[in-house]
């Protein structure tokens, strides 16, 4: 009898799974020539409306395929949950432009994820356009109150014009919201990846969490940021906030902090643990309120800066920052690594320490400062605190211009004054690098070297260009913009590049 028992529910099992996967429906959507008094069920019966899918009982495995051509003023909702292995689909069907969701005036985003797992989205064009800015989005994933939500993939979306407010980071083209004021709730398992942003207030991808200090962390878990293009963007590039083992990597920022006033920054995160950020590209960030093409930044802890390329930044190539800490909401910035990175005619500041930031290794970085550019290499800067332990080893610094070492004095505006040395900032070591040009306040090893003049050899930095304006040809440039990448910094840093996963969460290593 126990014999039967163990055939026979292996069997009922995979009887009833394939029972659920064959009542999988695929449902079609054409804002041309449905209506939403029909089946839904095929395509010579569509539904008309986005409307019509916001209650609507869908099941785990089902397809929602919006035709191509349709054009919606009324945003996308789902609601509904799929399963592991068999998520609901919303994509494109049928030849043609993408299905395009616009929502200017009508709603706060355009699609909507509303405290659901395991839904799949790909393949749509969204807009969120109207005459005065205001708090809009262009794609919304939020969990409210639900513990853990899974499973979540933003793919392929075409982000364009929204119009939100530069007053507030919490909006913009993709935001990822976890909040619970009566139960802690986080993402596991969220992907964004090949996404094109393009004119977008505020923020381009940003995460949203309450969950982040002391007595409350609860970091969302395999966030993966990858493949996405982001330009002309009012503040931010990109943020996640409150995760752990985040992978940001192979995205292309350009003109972040186009028009949003106060501190903005190419790619950055907020209140993190092991954050992996490799491989992108941050360039032209316009402001220098920091504006730096990357930053790590306040209660976060093992960052990692990996084989990025960072170049004609307005403040910059690398912040590392955060305010004294007060043992609750703000560990400080502990154990930042920028290693094989390289720098290219980043203005201002190339790497700025900030407040209370320690245990900070910058390693085996190249930098190139153009001719006739004056920027400072290394300044230390106040935030209700000063840097400590901060080692720089085997970097190259290649001036054609001017670069500057030292402390904040002063402030003007944006800018920074600064004097020789590094104190009040303590333990700021240099060993190993190498200074060609001219340089200004040299760091200790360094001093008693000869100047070599120096002027940049001519290399290609002819980096892919893409218009967003003309999405189709974007596939062909991630593998363009990839290979450049990757033979670029092979030739810059003398050395084949190896790209990493993200650290593994440790019980030993708990915030405290």
């Amino acid at each position: 009898m126990k014999t039967g028992w163990a055939i026979a529910l292996p069997a009922l099992l995979l009887s009833s799974g394939l029972v659920a996967q064959a009542h999988a429906e695929t449902y079609y959507v054409d804002a041309n020539r449905g209506d939403d008094r029909s089946s839904g069920t095929s395509e010579s019966q569509p539904w008309r409306t986005l409307a019509h899918l916001g209650d609507f009982p869908f099941q785990p495995g089902d397809r929602i395929l919006l035709a191509a051509g349709s054009v919606w003023k009324e945003p996308l909702t789902i609601k509904r949950s799929g399963k592991a292995g068999s998520p609901i689909t919303i994509a494109a069907t049928g030849e043609g432009p993408r299905p395009r969701i616009e929502t200017g005036g009508v709603s706060s985003y355009a699609i909507g994820v509303i405290d659901a797992d395991h839904v799949t989205v790909e393949g749509l064009e969204v807009t969120n356009n109207a005459p005065m800015p205001a708090s809009r989005i262009g794609v919304l994933v939020s969990a409210e109150n639900r513990g853990v939500t899974r499973g979540i993939r933003i793919s392929d979306i075409y982000v364009h014009d929204v119009r939100g407010t530069n007053d507030r980071k919490d909006n913009g083209g993709i935001v990822f919201r976890a909040t619970g004021t009566h139960r802690a709730t986080r993402f596991q398992d969220l992907t964004i990846e090949r996404n094109i942003l393009w004119r977008v207030d505020r923020s381009g991808i940003a995460g949203i969490s309450d969950r982040v200090s002391l007595p409350s962390w609860f970091p969302s878990r395999k966030v993966v940021i990858r493949d996405n293009y982001l330009e002309d963007i009012g503040g931010d590039g990109i943020v996640p906030r409150g995760t752990d083992g985040a992978l940001i990597e192979h995205n292309i920022v350009r003109y972040a902090g186009s028009r949003a006033p106060g501190y903005n920054a190419g790619i950055w995160q907020w209140s993190t643990d092991n954050s992996l950020i490799q491989l992108n590209e941050a360039a032209f960030t316009r402001t220098r309120y920091d504006g730096q093409g990357f930053d790590s930044d306040f209660n976060s802890r093992r960052t990692t800066f990996l084989y990025n390329y960072s170049h004609d930044n307005a403040g910059g190539f690398l912040l590392i920052c955060s305010p004294q800490r007060d043992g609750r909401d703000n560990l400080g910035n502990r154990g930042t690594v920028a290693r094989f990175n390289v720098s290219r005619n980043d203005g201002t500041r190339i790497f700025q320490l900030s407040g209370n930031v320690s245990d900070v290794l910058i390693e085996k970085n190249v930098i190139h400062v153009g001719k006739a550019m004056d920027i400072q290499m290394v300044v230390a800067t106040q935030w209700d605190g000063w840097a400590h332990k901060v080692r720089f080893v085997g970097n190259s610094f290649k001036v054609a211009g001017t670069a500057r070492y030292g402390r904040e004095s002063g402030r003007n505006g944006p800018d920074y004054l600064i004097q020789a040395g590094f104190a009040p900032a303590r333990s700021i070591r240099f060993k190993r690098n190498s200074y060609l040009g001219s340089h200004v306040d040299l760091p200790s090893d360094g001093l008693g070297r000869p100047s070599i003049a120096y002027e940049e050899p001519a290399s290609d930095w002819q980096v892919p260009a893409f218009d967003p304006a003309r999405p189709d040809g974007f596939s062909d440039f991630l593998v363009r913009h990839r290979a450049w990448m990757l033979a670029m910094l092979q030739r810059e840093l003398g050395t084949p590049v190896l790209l990493q996963q993200p650290r593994r969460h440790s019980i030993f290593e708990a915030r405290r």
